[in-house]
């Protein structure tokens, strides 16, 4: 996950290279939105590009996470759409933008380790709050980190429910946009945000 520099609009901080249950506050990296570190020669994440170039096509956003969810990634590769189902996931509306990495460099080895993959898929995210990465995972943004993590807590979850009612065989009811509207907005995640600091604490 990365966040947009408070102070400054065209820097943002990330981790290093590092295996994020490790990562510590001596681990963060300044970068400019061109994902070049401010004065760290550490290993960069090769995949800094999603971030930096997200954060140049929306200046509304905050913060970014990147993850590999196991239950989101079956929707990036079928024909069968991310909808929302779950209350605490319709902030997706009637949907999520999908990226083909394809479309851009034919075949790869399915990172976004440059600028030109990264533009590319900062403009398939365009205004969703959530863009599926075929084969990979998704990048989800929000307004504050806290958005940006409970977004992306919700996406995977709704996937795994959307899955669970589609197993059961009937008409699946989703959200409607309207619906989904007067829904989405929460209270920016702040209970659950103090349980999964602690959670993350303790490991």
């Amino acid at each position: 996950m990365s966040v947009r520099n408070p102070a400054n609009p065209n820097h943002y901080f990330l981790s290093r290279s590092l295996a994020p249950g490790l990562v510590t506050a001596a681990d963060i990296i300044e970068y400019d939105l061109d994902s070049n570190p401010i004065g760290d020669t550490r290993l960069s994440y090769r995949e800094r590009f999603i971030h930096g170039e997200i954060y140049k096509a929306r200046p509304d956003v905050m913060a970014i996470v990147h993850d590999h969810s196991a239950a989101v990634i079956p929707f990036s590769v079928s024909s069968v759409p991310l909808r929302a189902i779950s209350h605490m996931a319709a902030f997706i509306g009637t949907g999520v933008s999908v990226f083909e990495i394809r479309d851009v460099d034919g075949m790869t080895d399915m990172l976004i380790s440059d600028p030109k993959r990264g533009q590319a898929l900062a403009k398939v995210l365009g205004s969703y709050p959530a863009v599926l990465m075929r084969g990979h995972g998704a990048a989800i943004v929000g307004a504050t980190l806290k958005e940006a993590v409970g977004r992306a807590y919700y996406l995977d979850l709704n996937a795994r429910l959307q899955e669970q009612a589609m197993l059961l065989g009937g008409k699946v009811t989703y959200f409607e946009p309207e619906e989904a509207r007067k829904t989405a907005p929460q209270d920016g995640f702040v209970r659950a945000w103090d349980v999964w600091k602690r959670k993350a604490a303790v490991k």
